[in-house]
């Protein structure tokens, strides 16, 4: 039996991964099922890596040993940070009612969801509050409809257009089609239009449709700053060979090793979040130079100077949110107000006590800067993020499948960087490590898959 080698090799603080190529040619070629692997391992606890052992354990059933490497805590870009005793929400912590990978994640482990704090929302431009919410819907209605026209109705239109073709993912997953790259999966769900959306700006695909630059500037580039910290300019959407690899990694001061049938990476392949290099494989793992956007989140406990945003008096302030417009003179993205994991009903803000709220910006608040937002405050806490991708389409996706038994999640993130992206990501992988392993190649990039499912009913 002829075998040849290829090297990988990864560091990380505190995990340092290198994965050994062992292929063995002449794999029987036998219409007979195969024997499930024996081992595998996935790269990075996040929201993907944990979607893709949970589903790599359906799939591939009880027997199969599934190692999970994390260099860091468990969560990934999701986590807590502590003031007083209560935890907040420092990474991401919003799931929206469609979201059905995670509304399934919460009720199959016992989790509780807490509501978002009461509180208007508003935003402010660098000089003035453009747009305020009220509490009564008609009189939202009117102040839209009286600064943008009919245009808030058609993005509802639009939006809802999206997310109908998004859907569509869950039927093709609940019936175990997966797909090999990024493209052909945004494709399947709404053909070369909605993989437009990933090739274009949000800017220009807006601007298409018509809408105007008003409404672009004061009502859907806050809500991209806040969501992902940049301004509109990212893309529309956010005889087979047998081979083990080997993991090296490193605990302490003790170096380990394992080998694996399948390894899922599931951390960003970016130098300073995983600092992975491959070594010795025949053709070599494509390097990915993808950048990610750094982003601080400040937890501050103290008393708001609503005067920053508005000239009224500050008992009549009555902002829960505060979003902002692309202003270089502005420092923070957004500012609203939190409630710990702890609690489950909040009351609105006042504004003459002091409220923990969260503030997003690119970089590290000085203290001038905090004062200057706030009356008086008694704590402050931050975490600095490499939160998503920095989007410049049109780009190209990274590779899922790296090699024959060695697929990246993380790849989709180019398209949208979101918890149940991350999940929709890992349940792809986990299928299409499941249908290539046991050679379901019907199971894999099936064409027309919407039309053919609906043709089943």
């Amino acid at each position: 039996m002829e075998r040849t080698r290829g090297r990988l090799a990864c560091s990380t603080v505190g995990l340092w991964l290198g994965l050994l190529l062992l292929c063995s040619w002449g794999f029987p070629g036998s219409a007979e099922p195969r024997a499930p692997p024996e081992n595998i391992a996935i790269i990075g606890a996040g929201i993907g890596g944990t979607s893709a052992a949970y589903y790599l354990r359906q799939k591939f059933g009880n027997d199969v040993k599934i190692d999970v490497f994390e260099k860091g805590e468990v969560g990934g870009r999701l986590a807590t940070v502590t003031m007083q005793g209560q935890e907040y929400e420092s990474g991401g912590s919003v799931i929206h009612p469609l979201n059905l990978h995670m509304k399934r994640f919460v009720k199959d482990l016992g989790l509780s969801a807490v509501q978002s704090p009461s509180g208007l929302v508003g935003v402010y431009n660098g000089e003035t509050l453009v747009y305020e919410e009220s509490s009564w819907f008609i009189i939202n209605m009117i102040k839209l409809i009286w600064h943008y026209g009919f245009q808030s109705l058609r993005m509802h239109m639009w939006v809802e257009d999206i997310l109908d073709k998004f859907m569509r993912i869950y039927r093709y997953q609940s019936h175990d089609y997966a797909f090999s790259s990024v493209e052909k999966l945004l494709h399947s769900l709404g053909g070369d239009d909605y993989l437009g959306l990933f090739n274009r700006s949000l800017l220009e695909t807006l601007q298409k449709a018509g809408f105007s630059e008003k409404f672009l500037d004061e009502i859907i580039t806050p809500v991209m700053r806040v969501n992902y910290g940049q301004t509109m300019n990212i893309n529309g959407f956010v005889g087979n060979p047998t081979k083990v690899y080997e993991a090296v990694y490193q605990t302490g001061s003790e170096t380990h090793s394992a080998f694996y049938d399948i390894v899922l990476v599931a951390t960003p392949l970016n130098r300073k979040m995983s600092n992975i290099t491959f070594l010795n494989f025949d053709p070599p793992i494509e390097e990915f130079h993808q950048y990610y956007e750094p982003l601080v989140t400040t937890l501050i406990k103290g008393q708001l100077n609503s005067t920053v945003f508005t000239s009224r008096a500050l008992d009549e302030f009555d902002l829960g949110t505060v979003l902002t417009t692309d202003n270089p003179d502005l420092f923070i993205n957004s500012i609203g107000f939190v409630s710990s994991v702890e609690e489950s009903n909040n009351p609105q803000p006042k504004a003459d006590r002091s409220h923990v709220w969260k503030i997003f910006s690119a970089g590290p608040l000085t203290k001038e800067q905090i004062l200057k937002l706030f009356v008086s405050y008694d704590y402050a806490v931050k975490r600095s993020w490499l939160a998503y991708p920095h989007y410049t389409p049109p780009e190209k996706c990274p590779s899922i499948i790296l090699h024959d038994r060695l697929y990246y999640l993380n790849g989709m993130e180019v398209a949208a960087s979101a918890m149940e992206v991350s999940a929709v990501a890992g349940y792809n992988a986990a299928l299409l490590a499941y249908h290539r392993w046991n050679g379901h190649t019907h199971m894999i990039d099936q064409e027309d898959l919407y039309e053919k499912l609906k043709t089943e009913l």
